[in-house]
């Protein structure tokens, strides 16, 4: 893939998983504190985290054909290891905008299990977007 290209895609995904996560911390605002202004949360850390779900180009052009579980599965997996390997390079550095280690299903406090069908849903959608842009 052309660096142009991969740019062109990392700043698409970068941007769609902002607003993703907007959406998102704007609903727990509601669901946890009753705000309803549905304020979110978010860190500009998570710009070029979400950017690199740009990676998912090339592996989408490889799963093409294969089960939507296969897929979604696939996506989850890189989705969490890219979690976990922000996460620790973030935390190493005392500069992680997430801490898990409250919730029950938590890694080190850097992954949540139970956000497993939330990242495969995610992976699906981010493949269906940059399949548009192909």
């Amino acid at each position: 893939m052309p660096l142009i290209h991969f740019c062109k895609n990392f700043l698409l995904c970068g941007s769609f998983g902002w607003c993703m996560e907007c959406f998102w911390s704007g609903l727990d605002a509601i669901r946890q504190k009753k705000d309803k202004t549905l304020r979110c949360q978010t860190s500009v850390w998570m710009f070029p985290i979400y950017g690199m779900a740009a990676i998912f180009a090339p592996v989408s052009r490889l799963l093409k054909g294969k089960s939507i579980m296969l897929r979604g599965t696939v996506y989850t997996m890189l989705i969490y290891a890219g979690e976990f390997l922000s996460g620790s390079f973030l935390k190493k550095h005392k500069s992680c905008p997430w801490d898990y280690s409250e919730a029950k299903l938590n890694y080190k406090g850097i992954v949540r299990l139970d956000y497993a069908p939330a990242w495969f849903v995610s992976g699906l959608i981010f493949e269906k977007i940059l399949q548009k842009e192909s």
